[in-house]
């Protein structure tokens, strides 16, 4: 069965840190949809570049249960982390996705802006952007650029910034197709690991 991955897209997340995950997870042949925080499918980015999300996510839950997912990524960008956290459905969205055994994956800001303000990384190992652990308590910060915690309540993946995206993306296609897979998506993009 197809694995299916939700990217959250919020006024000022960081592009690199979106699209990135998105290519390279569609490359590996996972059906990802990107969903807007927000009233409108077009977003624009922390660096003004504006993203025609596939739905507004409002719309998206009211129809879809957070089983259907296997993961969901948050892009980071201050601007980004603090209008996803704004969310309450997304707070809900998290909650059921671990609940349910999902994948959690967040990067840059977003581990500190949106994951530790509801519980999440309490206990957990985790990154962030540098300078940001220190808004996480309870957690187990890495300086690691990905980090994976394969909690008994679901798993979490986070990352460090925008020159980690990359490594981000692979690293979630290794958890949800295998490190074969994974590999070939990282030699067919040249990605550095």
């Amino acid at each position: 069965m197809q694995k299916k991955v939700l990217v959250l897209l919020a006024p000022g997340f960081e592009e690199v840190e979106a699209v990135t995950p998105v290519d390279y997870l569609r490359r590996a042949g996972i059906a990802v949809t990107t969903a807007a925080i927000g009233e409108s499918p077009l977003v624009t980015g922390a660096r003004d570049i504006p993203v025609q999300a596939d739905t507004v996510f409002k719309e998206l839950i009211k129809t879809e249960s957070a089983a259907r997912w296997d993961a969901v990524i948050i892009p980071g960008g201050m601007g980004g982390a603090s209008n996803c956290a704004a969310s309450k459905e997304t707070g809900a969205l998290l909650g059921e996705m671990l609940q349910a055994g999902k994948w959690v994956c967040a990067i840059c800001a977003a581990p500190a802006v949106v994951l530790a303000p509801l519980g999440i990384l309490s206990g957990r190992k985790f990154t962030c952007y540098p300078g940001m652990e220190d808004q996480v308590n309870g957690g187990e910060f890495s300086e690691d650029q990905v980090v994976i915690d394969r909690g008994k309540s679901g798993g979490i993946i986070t990352s460090r910034g925008a020159g980690t995206a990359g490594a981000f993306a692979a690293a979630i296609i290794g958890e949800l197709l295998g490190q074969a897979e994974a590999d070939k998506v990282a030699q067919a993009v040249l990605l550095r690991q």
